[in-house]
């Protein structure tokens, strides 16, 4: 069948706009690609090191080639089974996840912050793909993990907040879990234990030889010991009675209340009414 030059040229222009329109996409995509790495790489500013992965023992650690146990700085995964306890929830997805990117041989580029181990002598660093991106940030951008940060081991805590944050406002991973979700703090059990996410009014700020301590409505106290209390210059902690926060960390009972500790603003939230 003969096609006319009309007809042609309907089709001329009909393709020309298709291509654009699958132009313009791409471009798009393209043109987002490196804003979307930015925000969600946390790339290293400098590398100390560079290891082979020999296995992944957990979410937040791996055993290296050399022998030495990494522990993985900004994260906190929920705890596989031992002494008796039962795997927490998404324990063995975070380990198998982790290994699913860190095979054995995987190359780990390692940057060093200001303590090179941890009090159980594991070595401590943030670890990076081959690619560039955060091991630490991929586990918390999926909500495989909590962020930790635990002074004076700072380095890039803005981006890791940022990837948690993203993870809790889609609720993936261990943000879907009613267990961390903020509990109202005149509603905690007396028996609650582990990691909690509390939120309340704070009714008293005091001071004591050691530490500065918010009170919060009912019968919880957080602590802030006189070591960490630099680090969190910027929030006045004085002023914030009255209002509401939220406080994350490991909840413990002393003295006939639930205590727990907060060691950089990370773990205090204020909020915005």
């Amino acid at each position: 069948m003969t096609v006319g030059v009309e007809e042609r040229a309907r089709r001329r222009r009909a393709l020309s706009c298709f291509r654009s329109v699958v132009f313009c996409y791409w471009l798009t995509i393209c043109l987002a690609a490196p804003a979307v790495m930015a925000a969600t790489a946390c790339p290293a500013d400098h590398i100390d090191e560079r290891a082979r992965v020999a296995y992944v023992h957990d979410g937040d650690t791996v055993r290296l080639q050399d022998g030495r146990r990494l522990r993985l700085i900004g994260v906190d995964t929920p705890e596989l089974s031992r002494d008796g306890k039962p795997d927490q929830p998404y324990a063995v997805a975070a380990r198998d996840a982790l290994r699913g990117v860190l095979a054995k041989g995987a190359a780990l580029d390692l940057r060093f912050d200001k303590n090179r181990q941890d009090v159980h002598g594991r070595l401590l660093a943030h670890a990076f793909f081959a690619d560039g991106r955060s091991v630490s940030a991929w586990l918390l951008e999926r909500g495989y993990a909590t962020l930790l940060t635990v002074p004076p081991d700072d380095w890039n805590v803005s981006c890791y907040q940022a990837a948690e944050r993203r993870a809790r406002a889609q609720r993936l991973g261990i943000w879907g879990l009613p267990r961390y979700q903020p509990v109202a703090a005149n509603r905690l059990q007396e028996t609650a234990r582990g990691y909690h996410l509390i939120k309340g009014r704070v009714v008293h700020v005091g001071d004591s030889a050691r530490s500065l301590w918010l009170d919060l409505e009912g019968n919880v106290a957080a602590r802030i010991d006189r070591q960490d209390l630099g680090y969190f210059a910027s929030l006045a902690l004085h002023e914030l009675k009255n209002k509401t926060v939220i406080v994350r960390g490991w909840v413990y009972p002393y003295h006939h209340e639930l205590q727990l500790r907060l060691r950089y603003p990370t773990d205090l939230e204020i909020v915005e009414h």
